[in-house]
């Protein structure tokens, strides 16, 4: 837990270890050999990654300190990290993310909720109670979404193996590509489940693995009534091209093969039906 420190982080940390979340270390500088919720605190992630062997990273440092943080747990070998900090400076986020990259640290955000894997864990703050152990990998762009529709499908029987916010932001670590062919190669996931909406041109490259993707992709892309040119809640949520609206992506992915939602609760309908 990269900023243990903080309040916030520490209270993430004590819902992380209910969710089944093993914490073995914190990082806060001046803060070492001290004793969080039972996790003992370094002053750097090299000391606490050499003195526990951990290998996945929480940062909950503010957007200033987020390009530094993200550097310093690459270098450290770390090998998935989340970022929760949303308004990352642009150009911070840039390097960070390329730099990550190069090292082969895969980034979970920024402006992220996180990442639950119902009954085994959970990494940041989506809340469990809406997450059901089951066979449906859900990535969403949008936090809410991510809530939302991870809580109707609970509802509706429809269990998932993984739930991830890939982050609001106009950057994210990992791209909804990436995501899909990792929910693709995985064992536990029997249907893809996708929340998008309007701004960027992320979801073409979907579009063009859809075909050799054995797995069922289910998308809902909301905005079919936003402005163009207007920000649509989050940095990343803006059209500004013909080709970024909810209605463009939405006959994109359509043709490439996706079933298409109207909503969660209609997403759900059509995930069951294609389980059963």
């Amino acid at each position: 837990m990269h900023g243990i420190g903080s309040a916030y982080a520490r209270a993430q940390t004590g819902a992380m270890q209910r969710a089944g979340t093993k914490v073995v270390a914190g990082v806060s500088v001046g803060f070492a050999g001290q004793d969080v919720l039972g996790v003992p605190v370094f002053d750097c992630v090299a000391e606490a990654v050499q003195a526990t062997g951990a290998n996945t990273s929480a940062i909950y440092i503010p957007a200033a300190g987020a390009r530094d943080a993200l550097i310093e747990n690459a270098d450290a070998g770390v090998q998935s990290a989340f970022l929760t900090a949303e308004f990352v400076p642009v150009h911070d986020v840039l390097f960070a993310l390329n730099y990550a990259r190069s090292k082969g640290m895969w980034v979970i955000g920024p402006n992220s909720l996180g990442v639950c894997a119902p009954g085994i864990g959970m990494l940041g703050s989506i809340a469990p109670d809406f997450c059901s152990p089951g066979s449906v990998g859900l990535m969403s762009r949008s936090g809410t979404l991510t809530l939302a529709t991870s809580r109707i499908l609970s509802a509706a029987g429809i269990g998932q193996s993984v739930c991830v916010h890939i982050g609001g932001d106009v950057l994210a670590g990992r791209n909804p590509s990436e995501y899909l062919d990792a929910f693709a190669n995985d064992a536990a996931t029997r249907a893809i489940a996708y929340c998008g909406e309007v701004g960027g041109s992320k979801e073409y490259a979907m579009v063009e693995q859809l075909p050799r993707i054995k797995k069922p992709l289910v998308a809902l892309i909301v905005g079919r009534s936003a402005p163009p040119g207007k920000r649509m809640g989050h940095a990343g949520a803006l059209a500004g091209a013909a080709r970024e609206t909810a209605m463009a992506k939405r006959d994109a992915l359509r043709q490439a093969g996706a079933h298409i939602a109207d909503s969660p609760m209609h997403m759900a309908q059509i995930i069951k039906k294609l389980l059963s």
